[in-house]
């Protein structure tokens, strides 16, 4: 389940910044980022990708809803629905990178399969 970590932010940072994220991953297909954010986007870019496959007015605008550049779930719904089509979930791969210099914070890369 996701949203169980905090990652030193109030809530309304912390939904800002996966908001942003998830806008970002789907947008050019890989981010690098913190380990543990990274396992915090993986499931909510999944559920956008499964209200794409979905399809429909009322899923695109829940799509809309979350995320923040409209031309981001239109090639959501467009491209990116169509790739996964016959694929039953596991749409994101994470792959720790090791740590990165000054705060040795664990890095990691969250990629659209």
């Amino acid at each position: 389940m996701f949203g169980t970590r905090k990652l030193g932010k109030t809530s309304d940072q912390r939904r800002a910044m996966l908001r942003q994220l998830t806008t970002d991953l789907l947008e050019h297909g890989k981010l690098e980022t913190t380990f543990f954010r990274a396992k915090e986007v993986q499931p909510v870019a999944e559920k956008m990708i499964t209200l794409a496959k979905k399809g429909g007015l009322a899923n695109y605008r829940r799509a809309l809803s979350y995320l923040t550049k409209e031309d981001v779930a239109k090639k959501l719904f467009d491209e990116t629905a169509k790739t996964y089509a016959d694929r039953n979930g596991g749409y994101t791969r994470v792959t720790r990178t090791g740590a990165r210099r000054g705060d040795a914070a664990e890095m990691a890369v969250i990629e659209l399969v």
